[in-house]
This record gives structure tokens, C-alpha cells and sequence, in this order.
């Protein structure tokens, strides 16, 4: 848009003096090119990557140049490598580091603390590398830290929840995954297939549930050391995950679903029981 032009790829006299120390009309247009760019987006352009054309002609119209000769730009490899590195040194940027990284990466986990979703933790990366006036690394490395950094969180949050609960009672929950002969099913699926309609025999269903969950002791508090954003996404999954798939899962995402569960369970059969 005409707003997005003038906002980002206005050139000030400081920049029009940097593009005119470049000989050729076509070499200062692709460093204009690349300095609002770099600017703007905190990366270079990629290789063989196409500015849109209202760019092009914008900033050709403000060096009085003809926007064709954009397409001669940067023909030798060394002309886009010495241009980016003058670039970097007039916008005060540098390549990043493994300390960069390192950075991101912590900003990644933070992120990640309330939640899975991409977006937010993609932003929390970039605005570090931005903040520490670190180059954008690729799109490929933005997204392994992203990865990297939500499983993390994960990892801790699992962890977090079911720290101090003994390693007996730990062994008991995972029982829950096994097929009970006196009920037929597991008593994962048991619980969570508790009647919720109106009436006296339902209420001994609900009663008889509520007493085997107070036997495992697990402490709804629990539900406090984590973030809401990731107690919510661990129980989306914990409603999606059959107990025969939940008996695969690694031992800290398991018992995390169990422990999950168990709270959530007891919540909703005590309100639903005093519905009933």
C-alpha cells in the first residue's frame, strides 16, 4: 500500500547519500533495495528473491532512476556480498551469534510457556534477534529454535506438574491405562465416560467415581504451577488421547496426561454431582 511505501521504503538523505557512493544507477537502486529491506524486515534478501514492483519503482522514482535496471542488479556474487556488508555496518546490525541464538531460544521457551501456537513463539524469536540488532538467521533456523523451544516448555511444564508425587503412586496411574477384568474396560476410560443426565442412579455412578479419585491423592493445586495457556493445551489433548494411546506415550508426557486428567475429572464429576 501506498502507506506501507512511504513508511518503510522512504529514503532519508543519509540513505540517498549511501546508495549515490555505489557507481552503477543499477547497483544503487538493489542497495536501496536491500537497506530498506534489511531495515524493515532485520534480513537480507534471499538469493534469486524479487522485491514487489511498487518497491522497485518507489524507490527508483526517488533516486531518478529507471526501475528496469533493477533486473542487472548484483549479477556478480560479490556485488550483494560487499553491498550487505556495508549495509550491516551502516545499520549498526551483525550476524548472528551462537549467543543470538542461545537468546532466541530462550525467548522461544518463554513463549512456549502459555501454549503450542507457532505464531506467538516465531514472534518471541524474531523480536529477539532484532532487539540484540542480530540478522535474521533463515526461515529454516527461526523455525528449528521454534521447535526446539516449545518442546522445551513442554518438557518443563510436564515435569513441573508432577513433581513430588511418589513414584509408587506414579506407578498406580499408569495402571489406570490397563484393562480392569472386574470392570472390562480401563479405569481411564472409566472415569471419563461417567453419566452426566439427571437421576438417582447416575448419582451412584458419579459418588463411586469421585471416591476412587480422592484414593489416588493428587492435589488439584497441582494445577497452579503451570501456565493457563499450557493446562489448556494439556487437556485438549489428554480429551483427544485413548487410553491405549496415552500407554505409548513417553513416561513424563504420560503421567503429565494422567495427572491432568485426574484434576480435570474431579472438577467437572463434583460439579456434575452437585447438578444431579
Amino acid at each position: 500500500t501506498e502507506d506501507s511505501l512511504i513508511r518503510h521504503f522512504t529514503l532519508d538523505p543519509s540513505d540517498r547519500l549511501e546508495c549515490e557512493l555505489r557507481r552503477r544507477p543499477q547497483n544503487k537502486l538493489g542497495f536501496a533495495v536491500q537497506l530498506c529491506t534489511m531495515r524493515q524486515t532485520g534480513r537480507l534478501l534471499w538469493d534469486n528473491e524479487q522485491p514487489p514492483a511498487a518497491v522497485i519503482d518507489y524507490l527508483a522514482d526517488q533516486l531518478g532512476i529507471d526501475a528496469r535496471l533493477y533486473a542487472f542488479y548484483a549479477h556478480r556474487v560479490q556485488t550483494r556480498f560487499d553491498h550487505s556488508r556495508s549495509l550491516m555496518a551502516y545499520l549498526g546490525l551483525r550476524t548472528a551469534s551462537r549467543d543470538d541464538r542461545r537468546a532466541a531460544l530462550v525467548a522461544a521457551i518463554d513463549a512456549a510457556t502459555n501454549g503450542d501456537h507457532g505464531l506467538p513463539i516465531a514472534t518471541a524469536v524474531i523480536a529477539e534477534f532484532r532487539k540484540r540488532n542480530a540478522l535474521l538467521p533463515s526461515l529454516h533456523s527461526i523455525e528449528k529454535i521454534g521447535l526446539g523451544g516449545r518442546a522445551i516448555a513442554r518438557r518443563r511444564a510436564e515435569k513441573e506438574l508432577v513433581e513430588g508425587i511418589p513414584p509408587d503412586r506414579l506407578t498406580f496411574l499408569d495402571r489406570l491405562l490397563e484393562v480392569d477384568p472386574a470392570l472390562g474396560q480401563t479405569r481411564f476410560h472409566w472415569l471419563r465416560s461417567a453419566p452426566d443426565a439427571p437421576g438417582a442412579s447416575n448419582l451412584i455412578g458419579l459418588t463411586e467415581r469421585i471416591a476412587f479419585l480422592r484414593t489416588l491423592e493428587i492435589d488439584p493445586k497441582l494445577q497452579m504451577r503451570i501456565s493457563s495457556g499450557r493446562w489448556d493445551q494439556m487437556i485438549r489433548e489428554g480429551n483427544a488421547t485413548p487410553a491405549w494411546l496415552a500407554n505409548d506415550f513417553n513416561t513424563s508426557p504420560r503421567h503429565a496426561l494422567i495427572v491432568a486428567q485426574i484434576i480435570k475429572l474431579g472438577q467437572k464429576l463434583t460439579d456434575d454431582a452437585v447438578s444431579v
